[in-house]
């Protein structure tokens, strides 16, 4: 039976989704919650409404979604899939969770805004909350543009803007597997969230019952160059990379990519008076690496291990 003194989290997206996998881990360790892993799909609109009236949660995690495999190129060929679930899916649990009263968190992106006149790259000036989308030159990121304006009027949802997430290991969806792997990357200082301390902050976030939209970003900006010179430094120093611009990148992907700096002024307000400490950036990444390094080393893969997938063949 149930306490009914404590917290009881719904999560979408827990079996299979990253960030909704370590949100439920965390949640699992905490003693004031109760833990529901959802296994229905958000579009169906029937199931997730028995599923509200059946757990009675508390607070329902909005962690699942489509963002393609192997990469957001995916869902220029596949829009109605990626529809059904970023769009009608969502709203599906947006809407019925305002209806019964629930806290809902929606972790969404920061991937909606670019560079421009007024947010000049290298400026310090950080797109806010209030600024509206302005990106749109890849499907995913359009979904997602229009799908926050109408998040914003479900005054139960907290939409938290995730942008190139790490962790302290290799998993596939990690920003740094991603770009480790690829031959040449573009070098564009970005805002990035550091999961491992990320995510304890949005479950403070949804126990005090926040909502609205924040940028969920560490501070600052990081480039490609910094993130990967950090690999180098502490996984493996054998490793080469190779720098290209913009226009070069364009000629070997489907869908444009996001490069911006969102400003974290509301969500620093906000974490404070929750008592809660965020590194900078630059600081994040390095103690992740240095967290990554010791995961590494447990595994086996460091000092000498690492899967051919991570290695670059050395050139004659």
């Amino acid at each position: 039976m149930s306490d009914p003194a404590k917290k009881r989290a719904l999560i979408y997206g827990g079996i299979t989704g990253w960030i909704g996998q370590m949100a439920a881990e965390l949640i699992r360790n905490d003693p004031s919650m109760e833990l529901i892993v959802s296994k229905n799909r958000m579009e169906n609109r029937s199931a997730i409404e028995a599923e509200l009236d059946e757990v009675k949660p508390t607070h329902v995690l909005l962690a699942a979604g489509i963002t393609g495999r192997p990469n957001i190129d995916w869902c220029e060929t596949n829009k109605p899939e990626t529809i059904r679930t970023n769009v009608i899916g969502m709203l599906n649990v947006a809407d019925l969770t305002n209806q019964k009263d629930i806290h809902c968190t929606v972790y969404a992106t920061g991937c909606i805004f670019e560079y421009d006149d007024k947010h000049p790259l290298g400026s310090g000036i950080g797109f806010k909350e209030t600024d509206k989308p302005n990106f749109d030159s890849s499907f995913y990121s359009e979904t997602k543009g229009y799908m926050e304006a109408l998040l914003k009027c479900y005054s139960n949802v907290l939409v938290l803007r995730v942008r190139m997430p790490i962790s302290d290991d290799l998993i596939h969806r990690n920003f740094v597997t991603k770009i480790v792997k690829y031959d040449r990357v573009v070098n564009i200082p970005n805002s990035m969230t550091v999961l491992t301390e990320m995510i304890p902050a949005s479950l403070a976030m949804a126990k005090a019952s926040l909502s609205g939209v924040y940028n969920f970003t560490n501070p600052g900006v990081i480039s490609h160059a910094q993130v990967l010179d950090l690999y180098k430094k502490y996984i493996d120093e054998e490793y080469t990379y190779t720098v290209f611009t913009l226009e070069e990148q364009a000629k070997v992907i489907v869908a444009g990519r996001s490069n911006n700096e969102l400003d974290t002024t509301k969500l620093m307000n906000a974490l404070e008076k929750l008592g809660i400490k965020i590194n900078p950036i630059d600081v994040a990444v390095d103690k992740c690496f240095q967290r990554m390094k010791e995961n590494l080393t447990k595994v086996g893969w460091l000092p000498d291990n690492l899967p051919k997938e991570f290695k670059r063949a050395k050139k004659c």
